[in-house]
């Protein structure tokens, strides 16, 4: 079953990854044709964002996200958490973050709200082009209004990037009372006068 990152002999090994704004019952997905990495995942937010989050919410002063606990978006990923805080500063966006615990990825919105219908909406459909992937997700509605844009991501996304002790250190992050590990706020770093 073809359902995350799946594999086509002709076309190799693609990723998709989503943002659900569940205020407006959007989806947007990037489809990777690279490593599923946190690179990957936040440069995926980031295009959301500058299509469509920030026209949506021009006045947005922090953008709240769950995740996974684990995967390129996980709790200890460190350069998820790098990655963020670039996001944070390029936006001025604070990201209060909550991941899920383990084991109860399948319990999010985005599973039952977004992903769950892409899947309706492609089955028995030949995956056989990322033109006709592309279609497929960017086509999928529901009676409810669920809306989705998608797009092909081709830039490289090497894995094994190692993150310093000193970049993490710079890493503008609060962590919550309740949970610390599973819940945190990265927030843009001030700039200098």
């Amino acid at each position: 079953m073809r359902v995350h990152d799946f594999k086509l002999p002709e076309l190799g090994k693609l990723a998709p990854y989503g943002v659900y704004d569940i205020a407006a019952n959007h989806g947007w997905v990037s489809v990777g044709i690279d490593a599923d990495t946190a690179a990957f995942a936040v440069e995926s937010i980031r295009r959301w964002w500058q299509k469509l989050g920030q026209a949506r919410y021009p006045e947005a002063r922090r953008l709240v996200m769950t995740a996974d606990c684990g995967g390129s978006n996980g709790a200890r990923v460190q350069l998820w958490k790098r990655a963020l805080q670039r996001f944070a500063n390029e936006t001025g966006l604070s990201v209060p973050l909550t991941h899920l615990p383990p084991g109860t990825s399948k319990w999010r919105r985005i599973e039952h709200r977004l992903f769950a219908f892409i899947t309706q909406n492609w089955r028995g459909k030949p995956l056989v082009s990322h033109a006709v992937i592309v279609q497929l997700i960017g086509s999928t509605t529901t009676d409810t209004g669920l809306k989705v844009c998608c797009e092909i991501d081709s830039n490289l996304y090497p894995k094994g990037v190692k993150v310093s002790d000193d970049e993490m250190d710079a890493i503008n992050i609060q962590y919550h009372a309740f949970h610390a590990e599973w819940n945190y706020t990265i927030s843009p770093l001030k700039r200098p006068p």
